[in-house]
């Protein structure tokens, strides 16, 4: 059976990626994932359809977990508010700090965890422009459901369309329902708690973090089950996919410093020459000598010892007394 790495394996060669690279990486994705997902609206009628599927689906399977808890959080404001500013800011705080933590105490790590995160929120992107799905909230008031985001508004700075600021409902797409990357990102956060947090604290966070978003989408009736159910599976599928994208990043990146220029081109010879005495055409230095002198090959060097002669000294050298 093949074995799939680890998020956080140390791949050989590996070094910490530097903050000033990171940040616009980041933000590019981000903004890419963003501007996809509000292209990706696709047909309502469409929308409302695969909605209403999802919804049959699950009352077949007895997995209709969200008229419950919909009820719930609207009968009861002291668990209806806080779930809405859970929905509202949490994967917007805690998934950036667990990223910043990484980067800061476990760097060796942070390449492999931050690969798994964009690879599958690409994956969910995909999801959203393929199957655009109506959430709960948004179907008509028969099947049963409050929008809990719309009735709380004044309570937070969301208005009626989903988690965007009040006045800012047409920046987001509300069909972007299946998969759900709220509970696919807390996941993500979940593991890496769990993985790289030494204290009994981070693991309790990292077990209850990923099971009450997933509560909270389904009781404010922003999600169905199964939409955290492939939220899940799109974060599955993203890290069996972390360490092929990593070995292609870094085949790709060896190409392209393949295919630059060198500053310095290295000319024939030039290693040998480096362990040659000489340093210009003919000039020979050794060692007690500070300028080189001009020399005929095959002359010998001077002795310069009480027994040198004249022969070597030169022709018109005095012999030395004795």
């Amino acid at each position: 059976m093949a074995q799939t790495d680890a998020p956080g394996a140390r791949t050989p060669g590996a070094s910490r990626p530097r903050w000033w690279t990171e940040l616009p990486l980041i933000m590019l994705v981000y903004a890419a994932y963003s501007a996809g997902r509000l292209l990706a609206r696709g047909d309502v009628s469409t929308a409302v359809d695969h909605g209403l599927a999802i919804l049959r689906l699950e009352k077949t399977l007895h997995l209709n977990a969200e008229h419950p808890l919909n009820r719930l959080f609207t009968a009861e404001p002291w668990l209806g508010i806080p779930a809405d500013f859970w929905y509202a800011s949490l994967h917007y705080l805690v998934t950036p700090a667990i990223l910043v933590w990484i980067f800061r105490s476990r760097g060796v790590h942070y390449r492999a965890v931050r690969t798994w995160l964009m690879t599958s929120t690409l994956i969910g992107l995909v999801g959203f422009t393929l199957l655009p799905t109506c959430p709960p909230r948004l179907l008509a008031a028969g099947h049963g459901f409050v929008d809990t985001m719309a009735r709380y508004s004044s309570y937070g700075w969301w208005g009626g369309d989903a988690s965007a600021p009040r006045g800012l409902g047409g920046m987001t797409n509300q069909y972007a329902a299946m998969p759900s990357l709220h509970v696919g990102w807390a996941l993500w956060c979940g593991v890496v708690l769990w993985r790289y947090g030494g204290s009994r604290l981070t693991k309790v966070a990292a077990v209850a973090y990923p099971l009450i978003t997933t509560v909270v989408v389904m009781g404010t009736a922003n999600h169905y089950f199964l939409d955290a159910l492939a939220g899940a599976a799109v974060m599955g599928v993203g890290l069996l996919l972390t360490q092929p994208v990593m070995r292609f990043a870094d085949l790709v990146r060896a190409r392209l410093g393949a295919d630059r220029e060198p500053l310095g081109t290295a000319v024939p010879g030039a290693s040998h020459a480096a362990g040659s005495p000489i340093v210009s055409a003919g000039c020979q230095t050794s060692a007690g000598e500070r300028i080189p002198g001009q020399r005929v090959p095959g002359q010998r060097k001077p002795r310069t010892g009480p027994s040198a002669s004249p022969a070597d000294t030169g022709d018109g050298a005095p012999a030395p007394a004795r």
